[in-house]
């Protein structure tokens, strides 16, 4: 017998990709309204597909590095 691999994951909700995340599912919809990840409408639901999820993650990762050397000299007396 072949053994087929789905052609779509489970979808998740907003709580369940939260909780991936260790954020609310509160967070996870400001992310999406905000652009910053995808999300699979259908209906009045919306799902957030694990793929893009881990894109969003690895994006993360990669993402501008705070410039603290940089701001080292503002802030101080003149």
């Amino acid at each position: 017998m072949v053994e087929r691999t789905p052609i779509v994951e489970g979808l998740l909700t907003y709580d369940q990709a939260g909780k991936l995340l260790g954020v609310t599912g509160r967070t996870v919809w400001t992310l999406v309204h905000r652009g910053g990840l995808p999300a699979v409408p259908f209906g009045h639901s919306v799902r957030i597909d694990p793929a893009d999820l881990r894109a969003f993650i690895e994006r993360s990762k990669q993402g501008p590095a705070s410039d603290t050397a940089g701001n080292a000299g503002e802030g101080g007396s003149r």
